[in-house]
């Protein structure tokens, strides 16, 4: 997938867990690790809003396109 998802750096940097980023956040711990692993298809706006807010970041702190990895299916 072209987009790169950089959660697991940012919980390193703010030297939380992600059981409790997703209890701040308000989702499961499935569910951000769907988002953390780069296996979901899409995040919702609130979400990443929410997530921006716990980690004190900007969506391009926790997303970024990696070129040339767009994918054939």
């Amino acid at each position: 997938m072209p987009i790169a998802v950089d959660i697991d750096v940012m919980l390193a940097k703010r030297k939380m867990s992600v059981g409790e980023l997703a209890d701040r956040v308000g989702i499961t711990p499935a569910n951000l690790a769907v988002l953390k692993n780069g296996r979901a298809k899409a995040v919702r706006f609130t979400t990443l809003a929410a997530l921006c807010e716990v980690l004190e970041c900007q969506p391009g702190d926790l997303l970024r396109w990696e070129a040339g990895d767009a994918g054939n299916g």
